[in-house]
């Protein structure tokens, strides 16, 4: 059986899902946890209210529902493969609406993040390349190293295998992930390795995140 190599490129995922209002749901769950966890994450490393977020692969907005009020006005920026799920997000889960022009609500499925603004402070992707298979995960990291000059930080999560694991891995939280099909797990060398070459630092934080989730902190080498 040949498996998608994530499932949110099945034809029709988004439409079902937001048809069904499942929006929260796309996510994987832990929506009130997740995006709390999330904003301690980034203020944890030092992002304040003045500094310019960019949410990678925001979804509903499951961070920016809680990152919105914290920052200042237009301060926060968010890309996803659906224009669609993000402003679903915008409508129904953001309260101070006004304080996030939808124009900050771009569509992107490639890691190309147009109209978004080169000063970006910080940037997360929380949950992304645990769907994406390994090979993403060096261009991605390339291309916001050399799209955002005056990235301070950027926060990533992977699922993580030892190394020479061939096969399914249940993670501390329960899920099970996979060395070729989603959810995705690499060995730390291999994440480290790719962050390094696209020109960060880096360093995995000790401590699960929730479905077993690590955090790697990456900074402008």
């Amino acid at each position: 059986m040949t498996h998608p190599t994530s499932p949110y490129l099945i034809p029709g995922f988004y439409d079902r899902a937001l048809a069904g209002g499942r929006h929260r749901e796309i996510t994987g769950g832990w929506w009130e946890e997740t995006g709390r966890i999330q904003l301690d994450l980034l203020r944890a490393e030092g992002m304040r209210a003045d500094h310019r977020l960019l949410d990678i692969g925001a979804g509903a907005l499951r961070l920016g529902r809680q990152a919105v009020p914290f920052l200042e006005a237009g301060n926060y920026w968010a890309t996803d493969a659906s224009g669609a799920l993000m402003a679903r997000g915008h409508d129904v889960e953001l309260a101070a609406k006004h304080r996030l022009p939808p124009s900050q609500l771009i569509e992107d499925a490639g890691f190309a993040f147009p109209g978004v603004p080169a000063t970006i402070d910080f940037a997360i992707a929380f949950a992304v390349f645990t769907h994406l298979p390994a090979p993403s995960l060096a261009p991605a990291l390339t291309r916001i190293r050399a799209r955002f000059p005056a990235l301070q930080k950027l926060l990533f999560t992977v699922f993580l295998a030892p190394h020479g694991h061939t096969g399914p891995l249940r993670q501390p939280h329960g899920a099970v992930t996979h060395p070729d099909r989603p959810p995705y797990h690499r060995p730390a060398v291999d994440v480290l390795a790719d962050a390094i070459a696209a020109g960060f630092t880096a360093t995995i934080r000790d401590g699960r995140l929730p479905r077993g989730q690590v955090l790697c902190l990456s900074q402008p080498a």
